[in-house]
C-alpha cells in the first residue's frame, strides 16, 4: 500500500501542505491524529499521510501507534513488528529496539504490539513522558504523528494531550453525528486543532478548522 499507488494521493499531498504550513508557521512538531469513535479511518489517514510528509526531502516522519487498546499501523504498511509500544512500557527494551523503516525514505515507525486494558494507566506512565521527550527532540527536522484511541471510547487521548502540539480530527461521513463531532471539539478544548478529515464520503474532504470566539 502507499500513497504513491493511492487514488487519493492528491487529497493528501493538500493534506501535507495544509499541515506543514501550520507546523513551520506555529514552530509545531508533532500532531495526534484522532477520531470520535472507532472505523472513521485515523489510521488509514496518520500512515498516508505521514506518507506524504516524507516525501518532502528536508523532513523526517516517525509515526507512533499510541492507541494500546487496537494498534493498527503495522498492518497498514504490512508489518508484523516483534516488539511495540506496549512492550517498551511494560518491560526494560530500549527505544532503538522498537523502530522500524517500513520501507519508505525519511520515514520511522514505532509500532503497536497487543493490547491492553489498561491502557490509560501506561499512557500517565513517566516512563511515557520520557519517550515521547526523546521522540520529540532528537532530531530537530522530525515530525511526529501520534495516532490515537477515539476520543468517545476512553481518556486516552486526553492524557496524552500534553505530549502532542496540535490534532487532527478524522470524521466518518454519514456516521459521526453533530453532537459526536461537538463532544469531540470539546474534549480537544484547549489544544489546537489544525483542522478536519471527513473520511469515507465521495470526495474525501480536508477542512481547516477554527475555533469560535467571542
Amino acid at each position: 500500500m502507499g500513497l504513491r499507488n493511492d487514488p487519493y494521493a492528491d487529497v493528501f499531498r493538500l493534506l501535507r501542505t495544509n499541515i506543514l504550513r501550520q507546523l513551520r508557521e506555529k514552530r509545531w512538531t508533532s500532531l495526534a491524529i484522532v477520531a470520535p469513535t472507532a472505523e472513521c479511518g485515523k489510521t488509514f489517514v496518520t500512515v498516508n499521510l505521514a506518507i506524504a510528509l516524507a516525501m518532502e526531502v528536508n523532513q523526517t516522519v516517525l509515526v507512533v501507534d499510541a492507541d494500546l487498546r487496537k494498534p493498527n499501523v503495522a498492518w497498514y504498511f504490512g508489518m508484523k513488528p516483534e516488539k511495540g509500544l506496549l512492550d517498551y512500557l511494560q518491560d526494560d527494551v530500549t527505544v532503538e529496539d522498537l523502530l522500524v523503516n517500513p520501507g519508505f525514505d525519511r520515514l520511522v515507525v514505532l509500532p503497536g504490539r497487543g493490547t491492553t486494558e489498561h491502557s490509560s494507566e501506561l499512557l500517565a506512565l513517566p516512563r511515557m513522558t520520557s519517550l515521547v521527550t526523546e521522540l520529540k527532540t532528537r532530531y530537530d527536522s522530525r515530525i511526529v504523528l501520534f495516532d490515537l484511541p477515539p476520543l468517545l471510547a476512553s481518556d486516552d487521548a486526553m492524557l496524552f494531550m500534553p505530549h502532542y502540539d496540535a490534532a487532527l480530527l478524522v470524521i466518518e461521513d454519514g456516521k459521526n453525528t453533530p453532537g459526536e463531532i461537538r463532544h469531540s471539539i470539546n474534549i480537544l478544548d484547549g489544544t489546537p486543532l489544525a483542522g478536519m478529515v471527513l473520511n469515507k464520503s465521495r470526495a474525501v474532504t480536508v477542512t481547516p478548522y477554527q475555533r469560535a470566539t467571542g
